[in-house]
This record gives C-alpha cells, structure tokens and sequence, in this order.
C-alpha cells in the first residue's frame, strides 16, 4: 500500500493555516473587548466646550477622563470632574471643579465661597465672585450632592445657577486627568497664586 506524503503535507499546512486565522480572530476580538472596556469603564476622551474652566482648561482641549477615579472612593474638594446632567438634551460633558461636598452648607458672601460659614482657601487662581446665584442663600448639600464652579468664575454656568444645580454623584463621569496638548495633568494646571491664597485665608 502507497501512502500519499502530498495529501499529509497539504493536511498540516491546511491545519496550520486555519489555526493561525483562528489565533489572528482571537486576537482581533481581544483587542476590540479591551477598547471596549477601556472606553466604558477606564477612560475616555472629551473636549473642553466653553471658556468656564478658563485658565485651566481652554475651549477646545483635548482631555482624558479617568472613569476609574470614583468607583471606589469619591469626589475630593477642588477635584476637577467631569459630569453629564440626567435629562438634558446636549451631547457634551461639563467639566467644573468641586467646592462644596456632601452635607456640607455652601454659600457666596462678598465674592468668596464659604463652607460651613468659613471661607476656603482656592486651589486654582481665580477671581471673586461677582454673581453669587442661588449661593447668595446658603445652599445645603444633601447626601451625593456636590457643589461646583468653574474656575472662569464670573463667565460660567455651574452649580450657582438652576440650569446645573448641585452636582449628584450618579451623574458624574470621572475625574479629569490628562490635558492631551500641551500634555499635562489637569490637577497640576492653573496653581493658586501664594499672595492670593495668603490673603483669601486671612478673611
């Protein structure tokens, strides 16, 4: 009996060639699960709309979103962070700074933010406050409520105003991360000045 070493051959090399495509399928569905995870759950990208995080975040920035940031611990005091408002018909984030946190009494007295009746001490440079909104009254904070402003204080709609309110937390995205040109990370970005940070403290 003549066995046929060509039909073997060809037999190997046809395995060969299905388990790399197989391999290559494999692989293509891991790549596309791991940006879907990436995106859903880790990070994603936004641009900055507006000038109310002016001059830390300008109109048209590129920034990373870390969706990680909260899903075991919560927003932090001057954390900037980036939100999406249940019910509201734009397609874009807001992206604002964190002032006032859960339980606590936010309120705007002669330009300067006051929780829980003292004044605090700004992360970021910004100006006084000339439009106090809703914050001329104290404003309470329930609970996974949060009070935020745009570092562009008096050219930005946030918390002071009805169209945003307070900010819950079911409606936060995650904490802005990485401005992607000129690179930096947002946190770094837009240092309070030292003279304006001792003089804020002393009122």
């Amino acid at each position: 009996m003549k066995y046929n070493f060509d039909s073997d051959e060809i037999s190997k090399k046809r395995k060969k060639i299905i388990k790399e495509i197989i391999i290559w399928v494999v692989e293509i569905i891991l790549v596309i699960l791991l940006a879907y995870l990436l995106v859903e759950y880790a990070i994603e990208k936004t641009t900055v709309v507006g000038e109310s995080m002016e001059t830390t975040l300008q109109e048209n920035d590129k920034v990373i979103i870390n969706k990680l940031a909260y899903r075991f611990s919560k927003p932090k005091r001057f954390d900037v962070i980036v939100f999406k408002q249940t019910g509201k018909e734009h397609s874009y984030y807001n992206i604002k700074r964190v002032i006032g946190l859960p339980g606590e009494t936010v309120q705007i007295k002669d330009g300067i933010v006051y929780i829980d009746g003292e004044p605090i001490t700004e992360k970021a440079d910004v100006e006084l406050i000339k439009n106090p909104g809703l914050a001329v009254e104290p404003v309470i904070l329930e609970e996974k409520e949060y009070f935020v402003l745009g570092d562009n204080r008096n050219l930005s709609e946030d918390s002071r105003f009805a169209n945003i309110g307070n900010v819950v937390s079911g409606d936060i995205i995650g904490k802005a991360w990485i401005r992607l040109k000129p690179f930096n990370f947002v946190n770094e970005l837009n240092p309070a000045k030292e003279t304006k940070t001792e003089n804020t403290s002393d009122k």
